[in-house]
């Protein structure tokens, strides 16, 4: 677990105002509902300035964050991670359970929201962590049917080091999603991950990568057990 040691992320924060991507919701979250589907929504303004101010002390009994809670009978169980790309435990997340969440994602036992955060950005020359989350919501404006397959290789690039807005491009492009290079290499949608991170933060969510199963923070750790229980549970 990566954890927050600043309530400000330093850099990034010129883009205030803007539109959010097509297939993003209110909450800062893009949800798949299998691996190659994204769950459908309009673009909507966003205002960084209009939300709360981050809270400047801790709250070890914080509430669930807004829009995450418990499946009803007989629908997926829903799944919210908050992750950063530059974040190595978010990268071993991926590289540990991708093939498993992809399972049950293609099964429609599960629903997957990355809310992608720039906490990473204070230790970054290149504000890589808000780069990278730019690039992943350009795709889900694009090419949502790319968008599993972007995060797959966005994480799996950890090792290699942050990369350019270029690079990210290629990468896009190398998953089928040409069309988002532009709105990559051009920032188009800073100001929507400028939110999602405001929002996290306002939420109290301390670190990444931060797992919610079926309305309910999980340890990474327990991960695929809890997910099975839920899924057991909904039936």
């Amino acid at each position: 677990l990566i954890v927050i040691n600043s309530m400000n992320s330093g850099k990034g924060a010129e883009a205030q105002t803007g539109q959010s991507p097509a297939n993003a919701n209110e909450f800062g979250g893009i949800t798949l509902t299998s691996t190659t589907a994204l769950e459908p929504s309009e673009p909507f303004a966003v205002d960084v300035a209009t939300l709360p101010a981050e809270p400047t002390e801790a709250n070890d009994e914080a509430p669930i964050p807004a829009g995450i809670a418990p499946a009803a009978e007989g629908e997926p169980v829903p799944i919210v991670v908050y992750v950063d790309v530059n974040c190595v435990h978010c990268a071993d997340f991926e590289e540990t359970y991708n093939g498993q969440i992809a399972s049950w994602l293609d099964a429609g036992e599960v629903t997957f929201e990355y809310r992608t955060v720039a906490f990473l950005d204070r230790s970054s020359p290149t504000n890589y962590s808000s780069r990278g989350a730019n690039a992943a919501a350009c795709v889900a404006d694009t090419n949502p049917e790319s968008y599993w397959d972007f995060m797959t290789a966005l994480f799996g690039n950890y090792d290699n080091g942050e990369i350019k807005n270029a690079e990210l491009a290629d990468m896009a492009g190398s998953v089928g999603a040409g069309d988002a290079s532009d709105c990559i290499q051009n920032d188009g949608f800073r100001a929507f991950v400028n939110y999602t991170d405001r929002l996290a933060r306002v939420d109290y969510v301390g670190g990444t990568p931060t797992v919610y199963v079926n309305g309910e923070e999980t340890n990474p750790n327990d991960f695929t057990a809890a997910v099975e229980a839920a899924i057991e549970a909904t039936k």
